[in-house]
């Protein structure tokens, strides 16, 4: 046990508030402190890891399903694909948008049934962004427990102004892109810790003064969540019932049984 007290110098006429501030500082630093925490190697870390158990051992199904409660919970539109009819629910998700822009290395099988006017992003400035309808990139991760959407400022995720300017923003997950926790997405980004990162979390939404929603402030009023899993596997057909065995024995007849 240490010596711990709350005893604070006394002040003296003419001594300053600053004054005051150091002394005190003085004195609360000359003590032991109250824990036995002294180093940053004595800081408990029993949070959760991206080697977490939790992390490691759900099933990614279940990982997906919590993703989209989340990102449903943020009123972002699902539409779940696979990668045969991913272009399809890509397209039926941008809707009747005249105008998208896309990334410049965005997978061309995305967009090959887009009617839209298709913009490859070269630099276009705010202004120019604001004319286009809607916007449709890929994506880095996504973390299912917070419903977060991570995109990396490369050739998938685009320019941070794309993801931000236009007011309808299609997003695509593929299913191997979806972990649990936050610290596994941290993980993940920091293969590339000098990227430009931005983070969604549903929709863009603020609230006024007197409480009252509004969408589309800083970002895309809409967003659309294309979802591409992996083709389920056929259950496996259950094997015919088997006729009940016959004996190959004959029954007795009268006569064998009366001489026996």
């Amino acid at each position: 046990m240490n010596e711990w007290n709350d005893d604070r110098p006394t002040r003296t006429p003419g001594l300053s508030a600053k004054e005051e501030i150091l002394a005190r500082v003085r004195s609360a630093l000359a003590v032991p402190r109250r824990d036995e925490i002294t180093e940053a190697d004595d800081v408990p870390r029993t949070y959760q890891r991206a080697d977490d158990k939790q992390e490691l051992r759900t099933a990614p199904e279940k990982v997906i399903e919590v993703l989209v409660q989340r990102l449903e919970d943020y009123t972002a539109t699902v539409h779940r694909a696979t990668p045969d009819t991913a272009p399809s629910v890509i397209a039926a998700a941008i809707g009747e948008a005249r105008s998208v822009v896309v990334p410049s290395a965005l997978p061309s099988a995305w967009h090959e049934q887009v009617q839209a006017t298709l913009v490859i992003d070269d630099g276009a400035t705010p202004r120019q962004l604001d004319a286009i309808d809607a916007v449709l990139t890929g994506c880095h991760t996504a973390i299912a427990l917070t419903g977060t959407i991570v995109l990396r400022a490369d050739g998938l995720g685009g320019r941070r102004a794309i993801s931000l300017v236009p007011d309808h923003h299609v997003v695509v997950i593929e299913a191997d892109q979806v972990v649990l926790g936050v610290p596994k997405g941290i993980e993940r980004m920091a293969e590339d810790p000098t990227a430009a990162w931005t983070m969604i979390s549903g929709p863009s939404a603020t609230s006024d003064i007197e409480l009252d929603r509004v969408e589309g402030v800083h970002g895309p009023r809409r967003l659309d969540v294309v979802l591409i899993e992996p083709v389920p596997d056929p259950s496996p057909e259950e094997a015919p019932a088997s006729a009940p065995e016959t004996s190959s024995r004959t029954a007795p007849t009268r006569d064998q049984e009366t001489s026996s």
